[in-house]
């Protein structure tokens, strides 16, 4: 019998896979790299989308 444990297992790895990509992303976007972890939650994923959509991800480059 499984019970919760599987159910742990698989949360842990969907969060991984999504938080893993933000943690990547957020730094050439003027964040702070521990900002990926709202991305566990589905609304703070979806929040973070729309920051990045919205921002000019060169803006802090020179010569772009």
């Amino acid at each position: 019998m499984m019970g919760y444990g599987g159910g742990l297992i698989w949360f842990v790895v969907l969060a991984a896979l999504t938080v893993i990509p933000f943690w990547k992303l957020l730094p050439r976007y003027g964040l702070p790299a521990p900002v990926a972890l709202l991305a566990i939650l589905p609304v703070g994923a979806l929040i973070l989308l729309w920051i990045i959509a919205f921002r000019d991800e060169f803006r802090d480059r020179q010569g772009g």
